[in-house]
């Protein structure tokens, strides 16, 4: 799984199409899309037309709240497969645990059955919480390859990356950066200034050194571009420990033991600076 993927949340089917098509062209080769964001056949279209070979390509899309539990994983999964029109997927995930329904681990046993047929590389899950992710591991028989949640500068979830670190569950960020608000703190536009990059280069440049797989995601070709070239700089250990100040404990996204089968809580709207 390449460490710097490209995103799609927010994304219209024909906007998807156009970025994952500029995004495979740049030179990206992992794909993020879910069945809740409503873009897996535009997705699938630029996937299919980039001529890139699909054994080069790692893509990855979710099931949606209302379909976990046995007899419906697998009809939410197919339909997932034919909008892409692809023969498999790379990384299947859990969207959300949803525990008040508490499916997830009933669910997790299809996915694993996914992952036995060959349908699947590999399985995850998105947004779980350590005793979430302690049921798996002790009910389950495959450990979760990823756990994609809300990491930016502004909520870093040590103790949620400790706990991935110590079961070998890569830790995959979403909104890496903050929907736009980290870009403006001082200590980020300071450090852009000192590397000559940009406050979003900045950001990526920091998850990746803390070794967290990253899906920035854009509608703009330029920013498409310059949210790839973060492999010529590193940060300096006094850059991490700047970064680690910028911690406040705020999210952006709902709380991951509240949200339910109706995808309530998230934002629609985005900073259109970092588009």
């Amino acid at each position: 799984m390449p460490q710097l993927g490209f995103g799609v949340f927010q994304v219209g089917n024909d906007e998807a199409r156009a970025a994952v098509a500029t995004a495979l062209d740049c030179g990206y080769r992992s794909i993020d899309t879910a069945a809740l964001y409503g873009n897996e056949q535009g997705v699938g279209v630029a996937v299919r037309a980039s001529g890139v070979p699909r054994e080069e390509l790692f893509v990855t899309t979710k099931l949606w709240n209302a379909d976990q539990g046995a007899g419906r994983v697998r009809p939410a999964f197919e339909r997932s497969l034919d909008k892409l029109g692809l023969d498999y997927v790379d990384l299947y995930l859990i969207h959300w645990p949803v525990p008040s329904r508490d499916l997830y681990v009933e669910t997790w046993r299809e996915f694993e059955q996914l992952s036995a047929d060959g349908r699947v590389r590999a399985i995850g899950v998105s947004n779980f919480t350590p005793p979430q992710l302690r049921r798996l591991l002790v009910e389950g028989e495959v450990v979760p390859a990823v756990n994609q949640i809300e990491l930016h500068p502004g909520f870093q979830q040590p103790q949620l990356r400790a706990f991935h670190a110590e079961h070998g569950i890569a830790t995959e960020a979403w909104s890496p950066l903050g929907q736009g608000a980290a870009l403006e703190h001082p200590v980020i536009t300071r450090l852009a200034e000192r590397h000559g990059k940009t406050p979003a280069q900045v950001v990526l440049r920091w998850h990746l050194q803390q070794g967290n797989v990253v899906i920035p995601k854009s509608v703009t070709p330029r920013r498409i571009r310059e949210n790839l070239a973060v492999f010529d700089f590193e940060l300096t250990a006094e850059d991490v420990q700047e970064m680690a100040g910028l911690e406040s404990g705020s999210r952006i996204g709902p709380d991951p033991d509240v949200v339910g089968v109706k995808p309530a809580g998230f934002s629609t709207k985005i900073d259109p600076s970092v588009l």
